[in-house]
């Protein structure tokens, strides 16, 4: 078994969640034969399209090996810059062409009819033959006195290109012809971007000083000029349904609305992304603005209210910065909730996008949050370490809590409500004490949804009432640990709270009146700890790598797993309790088996995973990793295919999974390829029988042979109380032998000579069970005999054990064979069931002719013994399991 090649035996990728938009431009495309806006947006290595009427996700890309550096698209396709190549995309999905040439990464494309062209770092433009994936034309810029930074087609020039540069010249190019036909000097000032306006001959600059220029190109005549005075401009869009306003784009995500024929600014929309704006375009005759940014955020604006302004329409937003906590909300398993490094609390759906849900940023005061925005709010809280939900109560009160990074206090969350809750618990014992640095460190929320438990890094643990957020208790005399609590919890039923601490002590408290039951020291300080509360099981992770389960019920350590080679960052239970799926810094992601206390699946990604989350109906496995901001979905193959899991040895070496959406390099994908067969882990047949020694059943049905002592009493029963009437007209059949195993009957073809006489020699034809059992006399051999029986029904046996008797055509010795077959059975110890059925039979229809045969009754003498230490041998089994299994339920373990 090379299990190690296939990577997850249980696990494999589906799909990321809450990856929307990064860094790069988004391409806006309109299809018409739906006549719908699409907008396509670049999300590392692969790129997604949303149609713009709900921002609904239309498709997904097929990965690439590296992230795209460029996104551009025409009428038919996408065009994805990655690397020194460029792939293009039918259907928003597949590559079916890739440009090769550049010998520099690509970081700029513009389609241009049937050509596409490309620049890359060392300033080579291509010009492509889209079709034939030739090189049109090639251009080499020197770098140091014209670098290219953005380019356009002027509309109605025909085969002109305007190239702009990082010092501020711009060249119009005729590329059919290969001429420069002018240059522009320019205006002190590197070109950002070059966007056409509305307008025929002018073009829209946007200059790295912040300044728009409108330059009109056919007489080289600037028409207007606007300082913008945040930065750079990353991005222009005008109007086209009638209003001459333009849109301009900032670094610092202020986007600003300029009037040109008043020449003047109109509007800011500050705070539109908390990113750059990446791009930023108004849709063809229609008031809506689409922008994207680097804070994985795509909006759509509509301008429909006085003064200019643009209100959010729609929006999908993501993580800025990464998750560091998920967990899944509810029992349905369709929602997730993430907290993240840019201090936003997020829930994302498993089932359709339209349900995800931003319960915004902590802040001590959300009316001043209101005001100000979440960029100048002064009371913003720092992100969420951990947090804790219950969805009992979550429809009359306040369902998460949460935990913020150097907080001492902790605030609730309603989700229902999508914002932050109504309190702030911060326990107001330790106001009066100096003590400096103490913040919360573990939380957990009771099954009732009523309390809210509170580890804190002093080692205190408190209790408060989720619906009035008043203080109910607290555990210990003055604190329940000497060192930091590192995890608490509360079991399914209220009673017990168990508590582990940087002291190495592990307690458990009873719930409601704070009495110490039980306390158990560690080898290692606990680094987190997660209870199964279904189960009674209790995972705790230590410093030394290694995890200890704890069961509730008898408060002992049963199980000790060690392997990790890095810090743990999180664990999970699968719904039933049988696994533990745990992520450490090593870069892997293991699961454990309980009941066996065995590694059964290890893979690696390559990222590490921070944090992981099992969906309560066991489908699929949510993580979250180092450095990126999705979340991402692992089918459970177990629940669809049948998966033999094994114990991993101990020098098992796993393999690297990419991450879903992202794809492996052409060698790893050709290694599997040449590996496919032997990585298959082969499914586990049963042998015929599992060891000599051990009786074996023949597994047949047990209308096969259980019912051969009551043929007569069947037969009566079901006598027909008519004869069968033949219908009028019956459909065509093959005529086939009667028996278990369908067989066609031979034609029956008569010669024209052939007499018609009937051969009374054929009725005494011998039959072929007969046959065999004359011929196993001389070899010796009854498996093939045993095999024929095996597929006949109960009346044909019964038909061929009544045909051994000498009254209808048989023979004594064929008599004997047949006991001498009984024997073979039972000294085989296979087919024990068939055996006593058969043998009953047989006595039942010859008892009295086989007592009056010497040959016979020494035959059966000898099958009853061995039938006696058979049977023997099965007793003795029986009654040992039977004393171990009286012992089990009675004794005390």
């Amino acid at each position: 078994m090379s299990a190690g090649k296939k990577g997850s035996t249980i696990f494999s990728g589906f799909r990321a969640l809450g990856n929307y938009s990064n860094h790069l431009a988004h391409v806006l495309r309109f299809h018409k034969k739906h006549r719908e806006f699409y907008v396509v947006t670049a999300v590392g290595q692969c790129f997604h399209t949303y149609n713009v009427k709900k921002l609904g996700i239309v498709a997904v890309s097929n990965a690439l090996p590296e992230d795209i550096s460029s996104l551009a698209a025409d009428r038919m396709l996408v065009y994805a810059a990655y690397g020194k190549l460029i792939s293009a995309f039918a259907k928003s999905k597949e590559v079916v062409n890739t440009y090769k040439g550049h010998q520099a990464d690509v970081h700029l494309l513009l389609p241009f009819g049937d050509h596409l062209i490309s620049v890359d770092k060392d300033n080579v433009v291509i010009i492509w033959d889209i079709a034939s994936e030739d090189t049109y034309l090639q251009i080499s810029y020197d770098k140091a006195s014209f670098e290219v930074s953005a380019l356009m087609h002027p509309s109605t020039y025909l085969n002109k290109i305007l190239f702009g540069s990082s010092q501020g010249s711009l060249q119009l190019w005729n590329i059919k012809s290969n001429k420069l036909l002018f240059t522009f000097p320019g205006w002190g000032s590197a070109v950002t971007v070059l966007q056409q306006t509305t307008a025929v001959d002018v073009v829209g600059v946007g200059l790295a000083s912040g300044q728009i220029i409108m330059h009109n190109i056919r007489f080289d005549e600037t028409l207007m000029k606007f300082q913008q005075d945040w930065g750079p401009v990353t991005a222009l869009s005008f109007r086209t349904d009638g209003h001459p306003i333009m849109a301009s784009g900032s670094p610092i995500g202020h986007i600003g609305l300029w009037d040109l024929e008043e020449k003047k600014l109109v509007c800011q929309m500050r705070d539109a992304h908390t990113t750059a704006i990446a791009g930023l375009t108004f849709l063809q005759n229609e008031p809506l603005l689409i922008t994207n940014g680097a804070d994985n955020a795509i909006r759509v604006w509509i301008f429909d209210v006085a003064g200019g302004d643009g209100r959010l329409l729609r929006h999908r937003i993501g993580h800025s910065a990464p998750p560091t906590k998920i967990r899944h909300r509810d029992q349905s398993g369709s929602q997730i909730l993430s907290a993240g490094q840019d201090g936003t609390l997020q829930s994302f759906s498993t089932v359709h996008e339209k349900f995800n849900k931003s319960l915004g940023h902590g802040t001590l005061n959300k009316t001043k949050a209101k005001k100000k925005g979440v960029r100048n709010d002064t009371e913003k809280l720092p992100a969420i370490t951990t947090f804790a939900s219950e969805t009992a109560r979550q429809s009359d009160w306040d369902g998460i809590i949460a935990c913020h990074r150097g907080l001492l206090m902790t605030t609730t969350w309603n989700y229902q409500k999508g914002s932050m809750g109504a309190h702030r618990l911060e326990p107001e014992r330790l106001n009066g004490n100096l003590i400096a640095n103490v913040h919360a460190t573990a939380v957990d929320i009771t099954s009732c949804g009523n309390f809210a438990v509170i580890g804190l890094s002093s080692g205190h643990i408190d209790v408060y009432n989720m619906q009035s957020g008043f203080h109910q208790r607290y555990y210990g005399e003055d604190k329940a640990h000497t060192g930091p609590v590192r995890g608490v919890a509360v079991d399914a039923l209220n009673q017990l709270t168990v508590s582990v601490g940087a002291d190495r002590l592990l307690k458990i408290w009873k719930f409601k009146l704070k009495e110490l039951l039980h306390t158990d020291s560690l080898p290692a300080t606990p680094a987190s700890s997660q209870l199964h509360r279904d189960s009674g099981m209790l995972a705790i992770a230590l410093d030394n790598f290694s995890v200890h389960i704890l069961d509730m019920e008898t408060r002992r350590i049963v199980r000790k797993f060690s392997g990790n080679r890095g810090q743990i960052n999180d664990m999970t239970f699968s719904p039933d309790g049988r696994w533990l799926i745990t992520a450490s810094m090593d870069c892997t992601i293991r699961t454990w088996d309980l009941p066996s206390g065995s590694l059964v699946d290890c893979f690696l990604v390559d990222a590490a995973a921070v944090s992981l989350s099992m969906s309560p109906t066991g489908n699929f496995l949510a993580s979250s990793h180092v450095d990126t901001l999705g979340v991402y979905l692992w089918s459970n193959n177990t629940l669809c295919s049948m998966v033999s899991l094994r114990p991993l040895p101990a020098d098992y070496e796993p393999t690297v999974i990419m991450l879903p959406g992202t794809c492996p390099s052409k060698e790893t994908e050709e290694e599997e390829g040449i590996d496919i067969d032997s990585s298959e882990m082969a499914e586990y047949i049963s042998p015929a029988q599992l060891d000599e020694h051990l009786v074996t059943l023949s597994l047949l049905p047990d209308s096969r042979w259980k019912n051969l002592l009551h043929l007569d009493i069947i037969k009566k029963k079901n006598k027909p109380k008519e004869p069968p009437k033949l219908p009028k007209a019956a459909p065509f059949f093959i005529p086939t032998i009667p028996g278990l195993v369908p067989q066609f009957a031979q034609p029956n073809t008569h010669s024209e000579g052939q007499s018609k006489v009937v051969n009374l020699g054929v009725l005494a034809q011998k039959s072929t069970f007969y046959l065999q059992l004359e011929n196993a006399l001389d070899s010796n051999s009854y498996e093939e005999s045993v095999k024929l029986l095996r597929e006949l029904g109960p009346s044909a046996i019964e038909t061929e054990l009544r045909a051994l008797s000498p009254d209808m055509g048989g023979d004594v010795r064929v008599m004997q064979s047949f006991l001498k077959m009984i024997s073979s059975i039972l000294q085989s110890k296979r087919d024990f069931d068939l055996a006593q059925s058969y043998l009953a039979l047989f006595l039942k229809l010859h008892l009295r002719f086989i007592a009056d045969q010497p040959e016979l009754m020494e035959e059966a003498e000898s099958v009853s013994k061995n039938l006696e230490e058979t049977w023997m041998s099965m007793q003795m089994l029986l009654n040992q399991n039977i004393c171990l299994l009286s012992y089990i339920k009675s004794a005390l373990i």
